[in-house]
């Protein structure tokens, strides 16, 4: 199970509907080992497209060297699909290379008829995909 502040959650949604017509991107670090999502952030979807995301290379390997300096991992790696459902795609997989992470994936497209948004959370491990239940808390 994900468990998340609303700020955190309500973060990560703001920055999916701010991106939208492109999908968003970003990071959730935490304490190491600790597994509790904290510090929040956003990254530049470098591909700046409606269907794909991808971290910019120098960006991510900046952001690896500043969560090693800081002891901390990422807890969650999200982004954002803008004309699909909130579901791991074949390419989304291939970026899953964190098996510790939580893969938020939130849907600016109504494709439920559920509301304006989705949001969901996997464990990705080994290519296999594990839907979990998210709960969201005022503090941890």
């Amino acid at each position: 199970m994900l468990t998340l502040t609303k700020a955190l959650f309500d973060q990560i949604v703001a920055h999916a509907r701010a991106d939208h017509p492109d999908e968003a991107c970003g990071v959730v670090a935490g304490p190491e080992g600790t597994g509790r999502p904290e510090r929040f952030i956003p990254m530049l979807n470098a591909a700046r497209s409606p269907t794909f995301y991808e971290f910019d290379s120098a960006d991510l390997l900046a952001l690896y060297r500043e969560m090693d300096d800081r002891d901390e991992e990422p807890v969650i790696i999200y982004h954002s699909h803008t004309a699909t459902e909130a579901y791991p795609s074949r390419t989304d997989l291939t970026y899953a290379n964190e098996p510790g992470a939580h893969y938020v994936l939130v849907s600016t497209a109504d494709t439920d008829d559920a509301g304006p948004f989705q949001f969901r959370s996997y464990r990705i491990v080994d290519g296999e995909i594990t839907e979990e239940d998210v709960e969201i808390v005022q503090a941890y």
